[in-house]
């Protein structure tokens, strides 16, 4: 395989390792190191790739691994807060705007609080839109626990929510 059919085959999902290796290491220099190492692997087993049936799978399990290897090795806790830019042709209101950017923020910081297998569950399927088979795929859990980890992820964030939402609601 030379570099234009590589560069064809594989550079088309970076963004997609970029955002996953984002929500896992918190940091943009290390989420850009994990996709350039994993691109990098992916380089030294180019002429082993055509045996692999979904070669994004193969790089979001590689971009996973890494990602988990370097939380494990420095002891990180959860992930911080990221803002999300929310992007629209029909702009609302700066009050609307404001709604809109607090509560990305509150799930992002649910999310963040997720234990590993849960976080990592409601980015590939509530974020990345990925498929069940594909998540059980990267992830390496099979189907039932891939759906029962995104049932307690979603029970757990909506929980959450309700709490804060109710406790505001109380404050006024």
């Amino acid at each position: 395989m030379n570099s234009e059919d590589f560069k064809q085959q594989v550079f088309g999902f970076k963004n997609k390792l970029y955002r996953l290796s984002l929500r896992l290491l918190s940091d943009e220099q290390e989420a850009e190191d994990a996709v350039q190492e994993t691109y990098l692997k992916l380089w030294k087993m180019r002429k082993k790739l055509h045996q692999y049936h979904s070669k994004e799978a193969l790089a979001m399990t590689m971009t996973r691994n890494y990602c988990l290897d370097q939380l494990k090795a420095k002891r990180r806790s959860n992930l911080p807060l990221s803002n999300e830019e929310h992007s629209s042709n029909n702009l609302p209101d700066p009050h609307q705007l404001a709604e809109l950017k607090d509560d990305a923020s509150k799930i992002n910081f649910l999310i963040n609080a997720l234990p590993e297998q849960q976080k990592i569950v409601i980015q590939l399927r509530d974020v990345e839109q990925y498929e069940f088979e594909e998540i059980s795929n990267i992830t390496g859990m099979n189907l039932n626990a891939v759906r029962v980890n995104l049932s307690r992820a979603r029970k757990q964030i909506r929980q959450q929510l309700i709490q804060q939402h109710n406790y505001e609601l109380r404050s006024y």
